[in-house]
């Protein structure tokens, strides 16, 4: 593989001032949009970076929803990333929309999210994907695949009765508040556009970045 020499240009857009949603939130629901008319594989994925004990570590979550002006996502509590948040919630959310040469990076504090909130998602999970949050104790060691499929048995039986599969107290929505959101397009010669939303105490301050 020749990554030295390979030189990918960036062509299919820009991004404008005047182009601009003036609400951060706007924008980012008109690119989101985009990604979904474009048929990506799951528009709706954001690399998602805390930082625990040991430094920054990013994963890949889903984003759920936008309440309130805050980007939701859940999170087993216990998790490498669920102890993170517990400890600092600084956070930031990356887009990755590669197709359309696009990047949203959001930066900003995440806070879990009320009881009720993650009762209400929590009940949309389709039954499989609630008793997999069960059966699997998140970033923890396990011997064997067949040791984690036979967790996932014993709890199939166990909840087998069961016409509602309760929420594990571990298991919640988490809401990131941002505090910047920049917006990036990809643009020939490497002169990409970046405009930046910050937060001020009056509303968002926009700037454009030198790539």
């Amino acid at each position: 593989m020749d990554f030295i020499g390979r030189h990918d240009d960036y062509e299919q857009g820009a991004l404008r001032e005047a182009e601009l949603d003036p609400d951060p939130f706007r924008q980012f629901v008109r690119w989101l949009a985009d990604a979904e008319a474009a048929d990506l594989a799951s528009p709706n994925a954001m690399v998602l970076t805390t930082v625990g004990p040991a430094g920054p570590t990013s994963r890949t979550v889903l984003l759920k929803d936008l309440v309130g002006a805050r980007f939701e996502f859940v999170t087993n509590g216990t998790s490498r990333k669920g102890r993170a948040l517990a400890a600092d919630g600084r956070v930031s959310l990356l887009f990755p929309w590669y197709a359309l040469e696009r990047q949203v990076l959001v930066d900003g504090t995440a806070t879990a999210a009320s009881d009720g909130m993650s009762d209400r998602y929590w009940a949309s999970r389709p039954r499989g994907s609630q008793l997999a949050a069960w059966a699997s104790d998140q970033s923890q060691p396990i011997a064997s695949r067949d040791a984690l499929e036979g967790r996932m048995r014993e709890v199939e039986q166990r909840l087998a009765g069961a016409g509602t599969i309760p929420r594990p107290p571990h298991w919640g929505a988490w809401l990131v508040e941002p505090a910047r959101i920049e917006f990036w397009q990809g643009r020939p010669s490497r002169l990409h556009d970046r405009l930046v939303f910050t937060r001020e105490p009056d509303g968002w301050r926009i700037e454009r970045l030198q790539p």
